[in-house]
């Protein structure tokens, strides 16, 4: 996800959903650092809304921790459902090396998931160094992390629809 410099995400694009009646998304939300979390979560919902997508089309869900993001992810693409899947986290760095084993599963396990060509699984995972860069990126000075997560889905699931054909 590129970064939105000073804009608060006034300048994101919303790319129009290609089957939007057919366009489903589930978000999982890790439980830990809420007000970030849930304002990326709440980005994401607002992007997905703004580009048609039914509100009985998002299915939004937390876990418990950013580790079990990627089992959700797993469950959810194994049952078809879903055009793709935003998982939504924030780990802030600490004074103990859980930081660097929290980020290292969470995301080998988003790249494993992705490579099977499978419905995208869009990592909306902050890792930051403390909680001031967190609210930065979730909604903050540069924009929300989760409204570009949403655009991601989109355009992945887009990109499928124009590959299938």
């Amino acid at each position: 996800m590129a970064t939105i410099l000073n804009t608060n995400g006034s300048n994101l694009d919303i790319p129009q959903v290609l089957n939007v009646a057919d366009f489903k998304c589930a978000i999982f939300t890790a439980k830990w650092n809420p007000e970030v979390t849930g304002a990326l979560r709440q980005g994401a919902i607002d992007v997905l809304k703004k580009a048609g997508v039914a509100e009985e089309n998002i299915i939004s869900e937390e876990v418990s921790g950013t580790v079990e993001l990627a089992n959700a992810a797993a469950f959810i693409r194994k049952q078809k459902l879903v055009s793709a899947v935003i998982i939504i986290g924030c780990v802030i760095r600490g004074d103990t090396p859980h930081f660097d084993y929290v980020c290292q599963i969470v995301s080998q396990a988003t790249a494993a998931l992705n490579a099977d060509g499978g419905a995208p699984v869009i990592f909306g995972v902050l890792t930051v160094e403390n909680l001031e860069q967190a609210l930065e990126r979730a909604g903050g000075v540069l924009g929300n992390k989760g409204a570009e997560a949403a655009v991601a889905a989109i355009e992945m699931s887009n990109l499928r629809i124009r590959l299938s054909k």
